[in-house]
Formats: structure tokens, sequence, C-alpha cells
């Protein structure tokens, strides 16, 4: 068996697989599968994908399902995944040529390493690149060999990072599946295991993807407009896990506002304490007027 899950999940990006797959044929160990859940494609995909099966060159395993939305598509590729560890390579990113070989010697190393309890690590924080030698956004870890996900950006970190993760941890902890709606933040799942759970920084670039600039910013207005119970959870968790700041202060604000939208609650409990409700309404407010939302 394969230690490693390359995870790939794709709707309607035909245009990109094949780079994807040379990538992983490229890769020095081979010592990985390569997961494809096919969310709902209709220009092609598994006709594609059946081709490089048919070639026999790497493991593969394609799995088609009905539209529903990349976390769906995540959670149904981490239930059908029976390896050590996990990565998500999206359809539109690539990997390096060692990639996966220095996964498997990071893994390597958090079990022998002394000094820490295996245990307590989820799994790995590499890199990611604007090409195989240019980290992305040009921006860097820390100087520390482990952290929560959540600290490396509270310590400064603004890139993006690649996530190796256990798999047993991630069936752990799902992405919550909400009706009418298809997106959920990936860091809503990843703040939950940074509550238990820390990552070996390997600084190194590991993926590889393109930076779409033109539109970011609809689209993301638009995740939003269309998924507001999935953004009332994540900016709910995220305003009680902040410390004292003035990102919680957003935080709080953007809570508000999807409270609102979303038709939730504003206080219940185990949730954001009344003095942040109170302060997020100023700071949904100040949002609103300067047109942040």
């Amino acid at each position: 068996m394969a230690t490693l899950t390359v995870f790939t999940p794709t709707y309607n990006r035909r245009e990109y697989l094949k780079r994807v797959y040379d990538s992983l044929l490229r890769q020095s160990s081979k010592d990985f599968l390569w997961l494809i859940v096919d969310d709902g494609s209709n220009d092609g995909s598994g006709e594609l994908i059946r081709s490089f099966e048919a070639e026999k060159k790497l493991k593969i395993v394609y799995k088609y399902f009905e539209n529903g939305g990349k976390m769906r598509a995540h959670n149904r590729g981490v239930e059908l995944c029976d390896t050590e560890l996990f990565v998500c390579l999206d359809s539109d990113d690539y990997f390096v040529e060692d990639g996966v070989k220095r996964i498997l010697e990071c893994y390597e190393d958090i079990k022998r390493d002394p000094d820490t309890d295996p245990e307590r690590v989820a799994g790995i924080a590499a890199y990611k690149g604007e090409s195989d030698d240019r980290v992305l956004y040009d921006t860097h870890f820390p100087r520390i060999d482990h952290s929560s996900l959540f600290s490396l950006y509270l310590k400064g970190f603004k890139g993006e990072t690649t996530l190796i993760y256990k798999t047993k941890i991630l069936k752990e902890y799902p992405f919550p599946e909400i009706e009418g709606e298809k997106y959920v933040p990936e860091d809503y799942i990843y703040d939950k295991i940074d509550l238990k759970y820390v990552l070996k920084i390997l600084p190194e670039i590991i993926t590889v993807c393109e930076i779409v600039s033109e539109g970011y910013t609809d689209s993301v207005k638009k995740l939003k407009r269309d998924n507001p119970t999935a953004f009332y959870l994540y900016y709910e968790q995220r305003t009680r896990l902040a410390p004292v700041s003035l990102l919680k202060f957003k935080y709080a604000g953007f809570f508000v506002i999807y409270a609102i939208r979303s038709k939730n609650r504003l206080l219940k409990a185990g949730s954001v304490n009344i003095f942040w409700v109170i302060l997020g309404f100023i700071s949904a407010f100040l949002i609103r007027i300067t047109k942040k939302e």
C-alpha cells in the first residue's frame, strides 16, 4: 500500500489535468496514489482520466459524483483514502519533481524526532510556489520547527501553504455539508485541528500554482453571497479563537454580518461573548461604510 494519497478534486478542469498527471509521472518517489474526485464534470474530464489509467504508469483511483462543491468532494476523498498521509493537489496546481520524496522524508523525520511527540503532529506545512524556485507571494515562514496553521499567520506569514495531513486526523474533522450551499472556508476545519495539534514546518516548495488575480474579488464576493451559513460558522469560530486585537474586532464584524445574512443566532451558549457581539455591530457598521463587504 502507498504511504501518500495525492487528492485532486476537479470540476470541469480538463485542460489542467494533463499537467497534474505529468508532474506526478516525474516524481522521484512513486510511493503514492492519485485519487481524483470528479465533482460532476461534463467537459470530458472522465474520459481523459480513463486514458491516464489505461497507460498504467500510476496508481489512479477515479470517482465521479454529482456536483456538490469542493468541500463535499474533499469529504468523499478523505472517506475513500486508506493511506497514512493525504495532500490536496488542486487541478490547477502541480508537484515539483521531488515533492513526494520530500514529504515522505519529512514524515519520517517527524516519527524519529526525540524532542516531539509524533502524536501531536497532525502533518506538514510547506510552501506553495509561483515557480519551482520562487515562493508564492515571496513570503516566508517564521524560523520555527512546529506551529499551528493559524499561528503562522498571526506571526506574519501571508502566503499560501501546501498542507499534508495524517488521514486519520482528517477523518475526525469532516467539512460540514450545508443544505443549499457548496463551499466552506478550508480554515474552518484547519482551525479545529489547530486546537489539538501542530504542524511540522517544511520551508520548501512542494507544489506550484498559477496566480489568478483577474476577477478574484468578485469571485470571493460570490462565494460569500452563495454560502452565508458557511461564512457565519467560519467567522463565529474565528471571533472566538483570535487573540484580542484589531483582527478579532474585524472578525466580530463579519460574524454579525453573516449571522444576519444567514438568519443564524448571534447569541447562543458556547458561542461569541456578548461583549464581542456588541463590538461586532460597530465593526460591521465600519465594514459596510468602507465597502469592505
